[in-house]
C-alpha cells in the first residue's frame, strides 16, 4: 500500500478501534474492571481470535499487513504518554516508609516466577510445540520466566488511585514493589535479548545506560526549582512543546539502551517538576494516551490467535502458565509480605495487586516477538496469562473487602451478644 492508501485505512482503523474499546470497556466496567482491561480485551476481539475467526475478510480489510507497523508506532505514542502520566501520579514519599518490606516482596516476585517459568519451559520442551527451533532452550526459559515476573505497574497504580488506596499500607507496598519489579524485569529482558544474539553488549549497554539514567533523574530532581521558574517564562504552547520534547528524548534514550520507551517515560514522570502551569501541560498529554493507547492493544491483539492453542498439549501448557504465574507471583508476594511482618489482610492484597501482568507483559511479548524469540503460539499462551491475571485483580480485591466486612460484622455481633461472665 502507498502512503496515500495507508492514510484512509489508518483513519478508519482508528475509528473502529476507539469505538470497540469504548463498548467493551463499558461492558466490563459493569463487572468492576478498569478501562485498561477493556482495551486489552478489545484488542483481542479485533484480532484473529474473534473478528478474524468470524469475519476474516473484514479483519483483513480493516487491518492490512502494511498498516500494522503504523498502528504500532502511533500506539507507542499513546503508551509513552500513558506511562508518563502514571509516573507523574506516582509519589516517592508514599513508599519511603516501606522500603524494606517492599524490597523483600519485589525480590520474591521476581525470583520465584523466574525459577518456575524456567522449570516449566524445561518440562514443556519437546512436549508442546511452542518454542522456536532456532532459539536456545535457556533463552526461551529465561524469557518465559521474565514474562511471568513482570507486574502491570501502570494498572496497579491506576487501581490504587481509582479505589482511593494511596494512603493504605498495602497500596504503598504494592507501588514500591511493583516499580522495582518492572525496572529489574526490563534489565533482565535486555539480558535475554543479548543471550539470543550471543552478544553481551546489550546487557552492558542496559546496565551502563541505567546508571546514566539514574544520574540524569537525580539531576532533574535537584533542578526542579529552576525548571519551574523556566516554565513561568514560556507560553503555554511553547511549554507543551518542551514537555513533549523532553518526554520523547527520555523515551528514545531508554529505548536505545534496551530498557524501552515506557521505562523512560515513567521515570521522567516520577521526577517531573510540579507547578500549576506544568500540571496543566501534563494534563494536556492525558488525552493523547487515552486516544492512542488502544492502538497498542489492537496491535497486540492482531498478533494473538487463540486458535493456535487448539491442541491438547498447548492448552495444557497455557493452563500451566496461568497456574505458575499465579503461584509464582500471588503466592510468593503474599508469603514475602507475611515474612516481612505484614498482617494477613495486607499480604493478601499485595499478592492480588502484584499478580496482574497486563500492559507490561504485552510490551515484553511484543519485544520478544519482534526479536524472533517468541512464536505466535507462545505469544498467544502468554497473552492468556496477561488477561487472566489482570482481570482477576479487581474481583479478588473486592472479595477480600467483603470477607473483611463480614468478619468485622461477626466480631461485632459476638461482642454484642457476649454475657458479662464470658467477657
Amino acid at each position: 500500500m502507498t502512503p496515500t492508501e495507508l492514510a484512509p485505512a489508518f483513519f478508519l482503523a482508528v475509528v473502529v478501534v476507539l469505538f470497540t474499546c469504548r463498548l467493551v470497556g463499558r461492558l466490563l466496567r459493569a463487572a468492576g474492571q478498569p478501562p485498561v482491561v477493556g482495551e486489552m480485551v478489545a484488542g483481542v476481539v479485533l484480532g484473529p481470535s474473534v473478528l478474524g475467526a468470524l469475519l476474516p475478510d473484514v479483519e483483513a480489510g480493516l487491518f492490512p499487513t502494511e498498516l500494522r507497523p503504523v498502528l504500532y508506532v502511533v500506539g507507542q505514542i499513546g503508551l509513552v504518554a500513558f506511562m508518563f502520566r502514571a509516573g507523574w501520579e506516582f509519589r516517592l514519599d508514599r513508599v519511603r516508609g516501606v522500603a524494606r518490606p517492599a524490597g523483600l516482596i519485589s525480590l520474591a516476585g521476581i525470583v520465584v516466577p523466574l525459577l518456575l517459568g524456567g522449570a516449566l519451559t524445561w518440562f514443556a520442551d519437546g512436549r508442546a510445540d511452542v518454542f522456536p527451533d532456532d532459539v536456545p532452550l535457556a533463552v526461551s526459559a529465561l524469557f518465559v520466566g521474565v514474562a511471568l515476573a513482570i507486574t502491570a505497574f501502570p494498572m496497579l497504580a491506576r487501581i490504587i488511585t481509582e479505589r482511593g488506596l494511596q494512603e493504605t499500607r498495602f497500596g504503598a507496598l504494592s507501588l514500591g514493589a511493583g516499580a522495582v519489579d518492572d525496572a529489574v524485569a526490563w534489565v533482565l529482558l535486555a539480558g535475554v535479548l543479548g543471550m539470543a544474539t550471543g552478544d553481551a553488549g546489550p546487557v552492558a549497554i542496559a546496565l551502563g545506560g541505567s546508571v546514566l539514567l539514574l544520574g540524569a533523574l537525580v539531576l532533574v530532581l535537584r533542578s526542579r526549582g529552576h525548571a519551574v521558574r523556566l516554565a513561568e517564562r514560556l507560553t503555554p504552547e511553547n511549554l507543551l512543546l518542551v514537555v513533549v520534547a523532553v518526554l520523547f528524548v527520555a523515551a528514545w534514550y531508554t529505548d536505545t539502551i534496551g530498557l524501552y520507551a515506557v521505562f523512560g517515560a515513567f521515570s521522567l514522570g516520577v521526577v517531573f517538576p510540579r507547578s500549576e502551569r506544568l500540571d496543566r501541560a501534563v494534563g494536556a498529554l492525558t488525552p493523547v494516551g487515552a486516544l492512542f493507547l488502544p492502538l497498542f492493544f489492537t496491535y497486540s491483539g492482531l498478533n494473538t490467535d487463540f486458535a493456535l492453542l487448539g491442541s491438547g498439549s498447548l492448552l495444557l501448557f497455557t493452563a500451566a502458565c496461568v497456574a505458575v504465574a499465579i503461584l509464582g507471583k500471588f503466592g510468593a508476594c503474599w508469603l514475602a509480605a507475611r515474612a516481612a511482618g505484614e498482617p494477613r489482610s495486607v499480604a493478601l492484597r499485595v499478592g492480588a495487586l502484584m499478580n496482574a501482568r497486563g500492559l507490561m507483559q504485552l510490551i515484553a511479548l511484543n519485544v520478544g516477538l519482534a526479536a524472533g524469540i517468541v512464536t505466535p503460539a507462545l505469544f498467544s499462551a502468554l497473552v492468556v496469562v496477561a488477561l487472566v491475571t489482570t482481570t482477576m485483580a479487581t474481583p479478588v480485591l473486592s472479595l477480600f473487602d467483603r470477607l473483611d466486612r463480614r468478619r468485622d460484622r461477626g466480631d461485632l455481633t459476638e461482642r454484642a451478644t457476649a454475657t458479662p461472665e464470658s467477657v
